[in-house]
């Protein structure tokens, strides 16, 4: 399975980090499991269904077709790809998904909405130019004006101080505590959440524990084991017992597991969705 992606031009590299294509048969990686991860997400599937798992078995599995959004998850989920992979996305930041839907941010919050929902019958003239591109260049090409023409429609103000708050905790990978950026902001303890929730999906509080448990795992080298102690005063944790509890809710596995399974299942070269998404057994 093949990863082509870019980093968007400005303007709309304040709000998506990445723009991709991904196809190809996917052998042994066909269920990934994502943990929670700093992003909210557009896809548009050109090939065979995606089917999202809820390991929890709260929810039924749902088969994802044509296009959907992916707000901000707080637990894992399971991915299925089938042999046909065709996908192109786009990774946006925490923040990054409200200029472009005109819906509370908390009302996507764990959940996968398909995108006429909310683009209307948009959706399907973009995934026709998408389906017509001839390369994956033309096609990130694409997605990028879609998304661009979008943006300029929104206008969105970047002094927003729920935008704000979410950069900080980006810029710091979670560190800080929640009473500094109410005090950035000027709002109260409960302005602010409920704000940042508006727009974001999740409380300041949340986000920054996310964004902590990303570093962790971005920083992690299945090759070279790291001193878990270490890493966990590094990144903000209380001590290493704080670390592994983070894994075992947020994966399901403890670290020790976790770098089994990537030794077991080590990553394609340039590959980076495996920086976040793990096989899934």
């Amino acid at each position: 399975m093949r990863y082509v992606g870019r980093k968007p031009a400005p303007p709309l590299d304040r709000y998506a980090d990445d723009v991709y294509c991904l196809f190809g048969d996917p052998g042994h990686r066909r269920r990934l499991l994502v943990p929670p991860m700093p992003s909210a997400h557009l896809m548009i599937n050109l090939g065979d269904p995606v089917v999202l798992h809820d390991p929890s078995g709260e929810r039924p599995p749902e088969s994802l077709v044509d296009a959907w959004f992916l707000g901000i998850w707080t637990r894992r989920y399971v991915i299925e790809y089938g042999r046909h992979v065709n996908v192109v996305g786009v990774h946006l930041k925490p923040w990054g998904l409200a200029p472009f839907v005109d819906a509370p941010m908390g009302e996507l919050r764990d959940r996968c909405v398909p995108a006429d929902a909310l683009w209307g019958s948009g959706i399907r003239g973009l995934r026709d130019r998408l389906a017509d591109s001839a390369t994956p260049s033309d096609r990130l090409a694409v997605i990028e004006a879609e998304l661009l023409s979008r943006l300029a429609d929104a206008s969105p103000d970047e002094r927003d101080p729920a935008q704000h708050a979410a950069r900080r905790l980006e810029s710091s990978w979670g560190s800080g505590t929640v009473a500094a950026l109410t005090s950035e902001t000027g709002l109260s303890s409960n302005r602010l959440a409920s704000r940042f929730t508006s727009v974001v999906g999740v409380t300041p509080k949340r986000l920054a524990r996310i964004y902590r448990f990303a570093r962790v795992v971005l920083s992690v080298d299945a090759a070279s084991p790291p001193a878990w102690a270490d890493l966990a005063q590094t990144v903000g944790y209380f001590d290493q017992p704080h670390l592994i509890n983070e894994f075992r809710d947020f994966t399901g596995r403890t670290p020790t597991d976790y770098l089994a399974l990537r030794r077991r299942f080590p990553p394609e070269p340039s590959f980076p969705p495996d920086m976040g998404p793990m096989p899934a057994e």
